[in-house]
């Protein structure tokens, strides 16, 4: 059962997603998903607690007025999110800017992250990185012209052309911003997310002491599978999981990354004190 609750940040009213019982996990979406997203990937079950805040200007979170639009700013509202529900420990994970939203909070505030699950990281510590420019051209394109001319300019682009080769998922998700209601206003954000970066180094990451499960496939240009090989590889001890492309197989993908993530959180000693075997 999800629990609804409300955070108040400055002037954004942010909506957390509270469900299971037993030790957290912090489970954050990707950029321009929601709770749906978390709850899709996350395996379901007994003895697992899931906190997931919608970022702003995503589900039922509203934009608030404050800017620029950052992975800092997510991260802190997700840490408050955290503070919010009595957290003083957690595990922290998402989907690609939810990844690195909580490799952020682990280089952070490494005395609150207990592990990490990095699911198809988009960013490893450089900004803007290559793998973000279709995101950045979907943006551009929707603040330039309106969502509806935006959408056949960007259809006939190159960019779409390569992507329905090699990558389809990709292409479905970054038409489907086109159709957004919030168009325009969602073109802010994933404009400043796509040029912005976790804001963390190479060095930081690889002095994290926590346990961390690296999950990444392939067919996917957005979030290449050499970015989760370069963060597994910097990370102490993480595990590398490679899981069906979601493009090629939906079903095994979700079915294989929620066994991946179970298996990773019982097998770890140091999860024993929070997740109940």
């Amino acid at each position: 059962m999800v629990r609804p609750t409300t955070l108040l940040r400055d002037d954004a009213t942010l909506r957390v997603s509270d469900t299971g019982d037993g030790p957290a996990v912090v489970f954050q979406h990707g950029l321009g998903g929601s709770e749906a997203q978390a709850a899709q990937a996350f395996p379901a079950g007994p003895g697992i607690r899931r906190l997931t805040l919608e970022c702003r200007g995503h589900g039922a979170s509203g934009l608030g007025g404050s800017r620029p639009f950052s992975l800092d700013m997510f991260a802190d509202d997700v840490l408050a999110a955290a503070d919010q529900a009595g957290l003083d420990r957690f595990v922290a994970g998402g989907i690609s800017m939810g990844a690195a939203i909580a490799l952020r909070l682990a280089c952070r505030h490494p005395d609150r992250v207990a592990g990490l699950l990095l699911v198809r990281p988009a960013w490893a510590f450089d900004k803007a990185p290559a793998n973000m420019q279709p995101n950045a051209e979907v943006a551009s394109l929707i603040l330039d012209h309106g969502p509806d001319k935006a959408r056949t300019i960007f259809a006939q682009s190159q960019t779409a052309a390569r992507l329905k080769h090699e990558a389809p998922d990709n292409l479905a998700s970054l038409m489907g911003f086109f159709d957004r209601s919030d168009s325009a206003s969602f073109a802010q954000i994933l404009a400043a997310i796509s040029a912005n970066g976790p804001g963390v180094s190479e060095g930081d990451v690889a002095t994290l002491g926590m346990p961390a499960l690296v999950v990444g496939n392939a067919v996917d240009a957005v979030h290449p599978l050499s970015v989760a090989h370069k963060l597994a590889a910097t990370i102490p001890g993480a595990t590398f999981a490679e899981i069906p492309a979601k493009a090629l197989d939906s079903a095994r993908h979700f079915a294989e990354l929620q066994a991946e993530i179970t298996a990773f959180l019982h097998a770890h000693a140091n999860f024993r004190s929070l997740i109940p075997s």
